[in-house]
């Protein structure tokens, strides 16, 4: 546990397993009610060092809010663990109502048709050991839905709810004016880079939804930028500015990738660099496949709303080639 700023204070949770090695839940502190800030996975591990940490700061549950940030299982695993000692949740609608869907078994189905869509099926790509099914919470949660322009007040600190989608359709993040504070989630990260996946069709173009949300937070006055991975980050706009370079340079790499070509979504992942720890696409795990590909998708889906690249449908394999 790890004093970050007054009265607020970092719990860095282990994920198990998993490259991106932990997650920063945050807690701040109040005479009135306290308020957690993601959770990790529902996993034993996690919730350990999560509670363990509450433990530690002397926390009763009944006087304590929780807000996920965004929908993925590392930030609200432990949302419905939580929920059961009577803790107060809120989320955003969108991923609120996605959180309580990826407790269904339909969900993980549905899911499925990406599979083939892709191009996965020789990989025998499965759920099972996906970590948003494996960790996600495994009952709903009642959630009080919050969106731009609501505000939290915390002891001493009035936070502002911002709209960030992109990372995911409905991440959040709290924005404190008078502090220069803004708890991010996984909008902008420092040393590694969001996953900006696909997240289906009726979200179109998600890639320029997130630059979008880079864009506007740009603007805001940020002193300290309460990251829930790595480091707590001091020059937002710096960070920013190397996130769009990143994906500048993600979509050359895959307009390359095309020129030779039309090109599954699993032929362009297979063919980009990852910074991972594998020689091949071959030695990639079955998630972080999973996570490239929806990688890959976003930027491809990018270029052709761009007007870039074209798309066809071939027995329910998707193809990309470049516009001539």
């Amino acid at each position: 546990m790890e004093k970050s700023y007054p009265n607020i204070y970092k719990n860095e949770i282990p994920l198990p397993n998993n490259p991106l090695r932990a997650v920063n839940s945050y807690i701040i502190l109040s005479e009135d009610r306290n308020l957690i800030i993601d959770t990790g996975f529902n996993c034993k591990e996690c919730r350990e060092t999560l509670f363990k940490g509450i433990k530690e700061l002397g926390i009763e549950l009944n006087k304590t809010d929780l807000l996920v940030t965004h929908l993925h299982s590392d930030h609200s695993g432990l949302a419905a663990a939580l929920n059961k000692e009577g803790v107060k949740i809120y989320a955003s609608k969108i991923d609120g109502k996605m959180i309580n869907k990826m407790t269904e078994t339909k969900y993980w189905k549905k899911l499925e048709e990406y599979i083939k869509m892709f191009d996965l099926e020789k990989d025998k790509i499965s759920f099972a050991d996906h970590p948003g099914e494996k960790y996600c919470p495994k009952e709903p949660i009642e959630f009080t839905p919050l969106e731009e322009g609501d505000v939290l007040n915390v002891g001493d600190y009035s936070f502002q709810i911002i709209d960030i989608p992109g990372h995911t359709p409905g991440h959040i993040g709290l924005y404190e004016k008078k502090h220069k504070i803004f708890f991010c989630g996984d909008h902008i990260l420092d040393k590694i880079t969001p996953n900006i996946a696909f997240w289906g069709f009726e979200y179109n173009d998600i890639l320029e939804v997130y630059f979008n949300s880079l864009k506007k937070v740009y603007e805001y006055d940020i002193d300290y930028l309460f990251s829930a991975h790595r480091n707590i980050i001091r020059n937002h706009k710096k960070r920013i500015d190397e996130l769009f370079k990143h994906h500048e340079k993600r979509l050359c790499e895959i307009i390359e990738i095309l020129k030779y070509g039309k090109k599954t979504v699993r032929d362009t992942a297979a063919n980009m660099h990852w910074e991972l720890r594998y020689d091949c696409w071959e030695d990639f795990p079955n998630p972080q496949k999973w996570f490239a590909s929806g990688e890959a998708m976003s930027h491809l889906e990018h270029l052709v709303f761009t007007g870039k690249a074209k798309k066809t449908n071939e027995e329910g394999i998707l193809y990309y080639e470049l516009n001539k």
